[in-house]
């Protein structure tokens, strides 16, 4: 059966082995400039803002299970700025490539409902 729109796959606190990386330590990141003045202006949120999401210890990466099958994308719930951001992500080649940032409320639910099952 094909995820529905808006499955994903938590990961929380066991992402850096489930996805076989070593998270922020290592990252670089990327992304197209269009993509990027795009989503300021749309979401508010610029993608060298969004880099942060990652530096939050109590960050939530979640896999796109509706997305994509030619690649894996994720998304990370981190907080950033006294809010909980969204980044939608893929990682290819031990880069990665950010597509698109914002404050969402889903995401922020996600963030919050992961907290408290690991407190």
């Amino acid at each position: 059966m094909a995820p529905t729109a808006g499955a994903i796959r938590l990961y929380g606190d066991s992402a850096s082995s489930v996805l076989g990386f070593a998270w922020v330590a290592k990252a670089r990141f990327e992304w197209d400039a269009n993509k990027d003045e795009e989503n300021q202006q749309k979401h508010g949120v610029s993608f060298a803002r969004a880099q942060f999401a990652f530096a939050d210890p109590d960050r939530v990466i979640a896999e796109d299970l509706s997305h994509s099958s030619d690649e894996q994308r994720y998304y990370c719930f981190g907080r950033v700025d006294g809010g909980v951001m969204t980044v939608r992500f893929t990682y290819r080649a031990d880069v990665i490539r950010m597509f698109g940032a914002g404050y969402w409320r889903r995401g922020r639910q996600i963030y919050e409902r992961q907290r408290q099952v690991h407190e």
